[in-house]
């Protein structure tokens, strides 16, 4: 794996987590009522996938340009990163308008 393929997959994994640690504190804010906290926390969580996005947008260009793009231990981690942060963003969304219906 060269640099370049580095630099692509590292973000992945990066804003991946990031945007699964946003979900869950969205949902601990909507425990406690702060819904306002709770929507802030849902959008970092939705920009740090977005920005994970770019990432592998650029892997698929790059892919579908017929450049060779291998698959190793990385990509893999980088890819169930971003699915596990997309999957806690979306079951958060759902958790915290459960939260206001209860409150």
């Amino acid at each position: 794996m060269d640099d370049a393929q580095l630099e692509i997959i590292m973000p992945l994994i990066m804003y991946g987590g990031e945007a699964k640690s946003n979900a869950i504190e969205a949902i601990a804010a909507a425990k406690v009522g702060d819904f306002d906290k709770a929507q802030e926390k849902l959008d970092a969580a939705g920009k740090a996938i977005v920005e994970a996005h770019h990432g592998q947008t650029d892997l698929l260009t790059k892919a579908a340009n017929g450049e060779e793009v291998p698959l190793n231990i990385y990509m893999v981690h980088a890819q169930d990163h971003l699915m596990t942060g997309i999957a806690f963003v979306d079951l958060a969304k759902e958790i915290v308008e459960l939260y206001k219906v209860i409150n």
